[in-house]
């Protein structure tokens, strides 16, 4: 097993690897994942050294966390793996009023069934309404969550930088779920210093652009109809920005073209994303999905790449400002 670099995941005090695994993919919305597929993604990523996870009790209605539990399992339970889950999207209707105590309570009930625990590691709202945020009824009945064993900690997935600022503010949020990219970098502004000040944990999702900065995809690329990227585009199902870090497609691709031409000799596109999230000050983990094992080896190699220089740091924010900037930065 190779030993990866790692961080402390926020008030968790976690120690967790700076590159994890999404496991989005494993459930739905990605096209079909078979048992065996998930379970080689899985294996590859702990046998590569990972030690962060992440899933959602909506990821395939609880077929990631299951398919995580098995493997666990199978491993004999390493104590060093750390499982975040999410809870929230399970409410219908998806309202502010729909986040009660006994509402968390059976969220996080199943989720331990599936995940075949006693206690959650990390649960984390997931991307609730706005108002969420603010109510103190919420985070005084994840308090009670914490109190009783159900889980070791709580934070949340955000869709804004205002979310995130709210969020991080509260003394018993331990992390903060957020999308960052180099198609998306306005967190780096406000969101990762204050989550820095506060001792908060960020978790780096969507890190690719929904595969975008793969550039593996040209403008006459198609995508299953089970697929996200096909009828989520323009927000139809949630929220765009969670579709190609919320960049029109073909912008996406343009700016993904340009970018492949800057990764260094040696390097992939991907791990060229991958690099430039980790060495942002305040990241604690990233966590790119993977649907093969050739998959997790590229991600897992950016955890030991070195930091970017500078001129081409550079050349990435100039490449966002001229590209992404105007259709992300202020809306997110």
């Amino acid at each position: 097993m190779t030993t990866l670099p790692t961080r402390t995941l926020g008030r968790t005090g976690r120690e967790v690897t700076i590159v994890g695994l999404g496991t989005w993919q494993l459930g739905a919305d990605w096209g079909e994942v078979d048992d065996a597929q998930a379970a080689g993604v899985l294996h590859a990523a702990l046998d590569a050294g990972v030690t962060f996870l992440d899933t959602a009790d909506v990821y395939g209605d609880g077929r990631s966390e299951q398919r995580i539990a098995a493997i666990l399992d199978e491993r004999g339970r390493p104590d060093d793996v750390v499982v975040a889950t999410k809870v929230g999207r399970r409410a219908d209707p998806h309202v502010p009023e729909a986040f009660t105590l006994e509402a968390l309570r059976g969220w996080t009930d199943r989720s331990r069934r599936n995940l075949g625990v006693d206690r959650l590691d990390l649960v984390q709202l997931h991307c609730p309404p706005t108002p969420v945020f603010g109510d103190e009824r919420v985070f005084d009945a994840l308090d009670t969550l914490v109190d009783e064993g159900a889980l070791a900690a709580y934070g949340v997935s955000v869709e804004t930088r205002a979310e995130a600022l709210t969020a991080i503010a509260r003394p018993g949020v331990a992390s903060v779920q957020i999308i960052l990219n180099p198609l998306r970098m306005a967190p780096v502004d406000d969101v990762l210093p204050a989550a820095r000040a506060a001792g908060v944990g960020i978790i780096v999702r969507v890190p690719l652009a929904s595969g975008l900065l793969s550039g593996r995809y040209t403008r006459a690329t198609t995508f299953p109809a089970d697929d996200h990227r096909n009828y989520n585009r323009h927000g139809e199902a949630f929220d765009v920005g969670e579709t190609f870090a919320g960049v029109p497609f073909e912008v996406g691709i343009d700016a993904a073209e340009e970018f492949a031409g800057l990764a260094p000799e040696g390097s992939t596109p991907a791990q060229l994303a991958l690099r430039w999230i980790l060495d942002q000050e305040g990241v604690t983990t990233v966590i790119p999905g993977a649907r093969s094992v050739e998959q997790v080896a590229g991600n897992v190699a950016a955890a030991t790449l070195p930091a970017l220089d500078p001129d081409l740091v550079a050349a990435l924010r100039d490449l966002y400002d001229r590209t992404a900037r105007p259709h992300v930065h202020e809306r997110w």
